[in-house]
């Protein structure tokens, strides 16, 4: 068989490619848009048909390659079925098995905590852990209904419980590792190894990591497979422009000019007047330090990044004729946020042009 790992050195991303010379099938996992090139490239060289590109989650710190891989090359996209990402051709559940080649298979492991819907892939002697086990680490629990105990469970249970000879192979390394095996992490992970589940929650609880700079555009590109969304280009665009600030600021003007143009904007008074005269429900999509420091009275704080994951668990959303006022500081976030609730069958979605900012001078 024919097996390559493959490095994003822009977000460290792990990606795999498994192809069969005999039968010329193929399968990646976690590809990287930017590095359509050298997929097209090595799917070329050894001459291989590629059947499925599989997600272990929806990404939050780079766009994927599956729509496009699917779009050229017709191969069968795939993640688990709770990532809300509706527009994968297969909605993976645990213990689903694909067959590709003469014989092969991969079995799905449901390896949820750093969000709800991740997932670990099991090819022969090899587990593809995606962002829940890295190699002395693991994944980050603070976003997209990321839950530091459900994490230690997966792991503990689904993981470390798979002969001690198993080929670990994450979806992340910023060390320079490649792989490892299950004897290894189970006994000298910093974060798991001799920690109970109690410790390993204050843990991941304390990590103070920074939001991923791309979290706001990956995640809704992401849930349409990195190409079907119309902002999922605009996202793309804004990752090569990190290093340059003024390409960086005009990218994403132009991300949230689009966004404005597929919602309606309303000014604070207005905002208010809908509030003291109607149901509408007031989600506040700005970060929980910010929330804390002040926010509108009776607003819901749901992040921006997670959004689409938590906006499930709140049973006065549910109906998705019901007006929605959403509100950030400045007015950019919610005019994604909004976007995005609109992509999710929302039907009456208002942001609140100039955010809390503006509602404070206001009010």
């Amino acid at each position: 068989m024919i097996f390559k790992q493959l490095l994003d050195k822009e977000s460290c991303n792990l990606t795999y490619l498994i192809g069969d010379p005999i039968t010329k099938e193929a399968v990646f996992i976690d590809p990287v848009d930017t590095q359509m090139d050298v997929y097209l490239d090595l799917l070329k060289q050894y001459d291989l048909t590629l059947k499925y590109s599989l997600e272990s989650h929806v990404h939050a710190d780079h766009i994927t390659a599956s729509g496009q891989l699917r779009q050229q090359l017709g191969a069968k996209t795939a993640v688990s079925s709770l990532c809300g990402a509706g527009s994968a051709d297969i909605q993976i559940q645990d213990g689903d098995v694909f067959e590709f080649a003469a014989g092969e298979t991969i079995k799905v492991i449901a390896t949820p905590g750093h969000t709800a819907g991740s997932i670990s892939f099991l090819w022969r002697d090899k587990v593809f852990t995606g962002d829940a086990l890295f190699i002395d680490g693991c994944g980050r629990t603070d976003f997209q209904g990321g839950d530091a105990g459900a994490l230690y469970d997966a792991i503990t249970q689904r993981i470390f419980t798979l002969p001690d000879e198993t080929l670990v192979y994450p979806g992340h390394d910023y060390k320079g590792h490649w792989v490892s095996s299950v004897m290894q992490e189970r006994t000298s992970n910093s974060r798991l190894a001799g920690k109970s589940r109690a410790e390993f929650i204050d843990i991941m609880d304390n990590l103070n990591l920074p939001k991923p700079k791309l979290i706001d555009m990956a995640v809704p590109a992401n849930r349409y497979c990195g190409i079907d969304e119309k902002l999922a280009n605009q996202a793309s665009e804004h990752r090569t422009a990190d290093s340059d600030p003024k390409h960086q600021n005009s990218s994403m003007q132009d991300l949230v000019n689009a966004a404005k143009q597929q919602i309606t904007e309303i000014s604070p008074a207005k905002a208010q007047e809908i509030i003291s005269n109607s149901t509408a429900k007031l989600i506040d999509v700005r970060e929980e330090v910010e929330f804390n420091a002040g926010h509108i009275e009776n607003a819901i704080l749901i992040p921006r990044g997670q959004l689409e994951f938590k906006i499930a668990t709140q049973p006065d959303l549910s109906d998705k004729s019901s007006a929605i006022i959403v509100y950030c500081a400045g007015g950019h976030r919610s005019a994604l946020a909004a976007n995005t609730l609109i992509n999710m069958g929302y039907t009456n979605v208002l942001s609140i042009a100039g955010g809390y900012d503006a509602w404070k001078q206001e009010n």
